[in-house]
């Protein structure tokens, strides 16, 4: 009996997975703001592992990878717009007041211009009077093309404009210049039609999945491909 006892107290000691995470998101939220983010990575990381559930944690995880995206260290913490997209809305399913907060935290700039970010402002492909919007609102990456990533990305304005830019590729396969072609566009229902000097125009669409399909100019995404070996 006393053997019992003993170790039903050391168990009672024991921190919670709760507790813990708690106190690794407080020290990865010190690290954060000594501007330590890998550091502070790790730390929101290991909250959300201790504790699923925490809110927070996953939150503090999406902002962070939002910063060292901006540091052009994407690479090397895998700070994808899907990656930090994801762990945002696990933050939201668990606590939806933390869309009011991402709606004004700078950390989650990177995400702004995506289909999974105007989801989450109500917005959908899905829906035919959303597609005027998010066409807009998002920029658009052609797939990747091996070690060159993509190749080519679409953004469009009011006024009916478009901008095509593209890396060229020469003939020794190596990056060169890149340009820019502006020109307009008209859109009828999900049907798109570009305009650019000197070309016939190009039809295409948006997919209720929030892909474009264009004649000639193929498939874009609202993350460009990055990373590739």
């Amino acid at each position: 009996m006393h053997r019992l006892l003993l170790l039903l107290a050391l168990v009672l000691a024991l921190p919670s997975s709760a507790q813990s995470a708690r106190a690794l998101n407080t020290e990865g939220f010190r690290l954060y703001q000594e501007g330590k983010y890998p550091e502070a990575l790790e730390k929101f990381e290991a909250a959300a592992r201790a504790d699923p559930k925490h809110a927070l944690a996953h939150y503090n995880v999406a902002a962070t990878l939002g910063v060292l995206r901006k540091r052009g260290e994407i690479c090397q913490y895998s700070a994808h717009r899907e990656t930090i997209l994801e762990r945002l809305n696990t933050s939201i399913r668990l606590d939806p007041r933390r869309l009011a907060r991402a709606k004004e935290d700078a950390d989650l700039e990177p995400i702004r211009d995506t289909v999974g970010w105007q989801r989450l402002l109500g917005r959908s492909p899905a829906k035919q009077r959303d597609v005027p919007e998010l066409l807009r609102r998002v920029t658009w990456y052609s797939p990747g093309e091996g070690v060159y990533g993509s190749t080519r990305k679409l953004t469009f304005s009011d006024g009916q404009r478009v901008v095509l830019w593209r890396r060229i590729i020469d003939d020794d396969a190596n990056p060169g210049r890149t340009e820019e072609v502006s020109g307009t566009y008209t859109l009828k229902g999900r049907a798109i039609t570009l305009t650019f000097p000197g070309r016939k125009p190009l039809a295409g669409k948006m997919t209720p999945k929030g892909v474009l399909q264009f004649e000639e100019l193929g498939t874009f995404l609202d993350s460009p491909s990055e990373c590739e070996a």
